[in-house]
């Protein structure tokens, strides 16, 4: 099933929420080449921007920046029009971080939460944690995969509202499943998170502490690439 036309649709939603589709290979590589070396280019690119000598921070920020836009058109995929998109062959842009498929199709299962988890986590966030040559501790990144998704399915909710029933319980599905579990606590009705670990953007000079860091209750936003 071609789905050229999905996501297109949900690319309106937001800059996360966009995928390129086709057109000119040139300046794209794969992403689990990027994973295989380790993410090195953004990550220094990162720390050089926010004018740090700690690359975990850098790693952090690269990782949840791209675990962001993954779920949020794969979120879109699955609640909006009942699909699954394929992820298997991405690729990322040389100087940058958008995303790019060559042929836009559909993956052959029902959009569960083991579904997306697998293609969101299994497929592409634990293969780039793998490659990392920085340390950082699993539980950070499993934590920053879940602070990416919660964003997403919000930022899906403020596009269309009328998804929100179906995103918050896709959200709280997948928030229960694998590795995910454990990461952090919806509080209240609705998606406020506050997760079990911490990003280290604070650490940046004039940096703070984002929304659902589990080290405060103050407030800020969090900042992706």
């Amino acid at each position: 099933m071609n789905i050229a036309a999905q996501l297109s649709e949900i690319a309106c939603y937001g800059e996360f929420f966009a995928i390129t589709v086709g057109g000119d290979a040139t300046g794209w590589r794969a992403v689990q080449r990027c994973y295989a070396d380790g993410c090195e280019d953004l990550i220094d690119t990162t720390a050089d921007r926010y004018r740090t000598t700690d690359r975990r921070i850098g790693a952090s920020t690269v990782q949840l920046s791209h675990a962001t836009r993954l779920w949020s058109p794969v979120l879109a995929c699955a609640l909006a029009h009942g699909i699954v998109p394929d992820l298997t062959y991405l690729y990322r842009k040389d100087d940058g971080t958008a995303l790019r498929l060559a042929e836009a199709v559909a993956a052959p299962v029902a959009p569960t939460a083991d579904a997306l988890y697998h293609v969101v986590v299994q497929q592409h966030l634990e293969p780039m944690a793998d490659g990392l040559r920085i340390k950082l501790a699993r539980g950070l990144l499993y934590g920053n995969a879940a602070s990416a998704l919660v964003a997403a399915s919000r930022a899906l909710i403020a596009q269309r509202p009328d998804l929100r029933d179906a995103a918050v319980a896709l959200t709280e599905s997948l928030l229960a499943t694998g590795k995910l579990a454990g990461t952090g606590t919806i509080i209240g009705s609705g998606l406020r998170f506050r997760r079990r670990s911490c990003c280290l953007y604070y650490r940046v000079s004039g940096g703070a502490k984002c929304h659902d860091c589990g080290l405060t209750k103050t407030a800020e936003a969090p900042h992706l690439l």
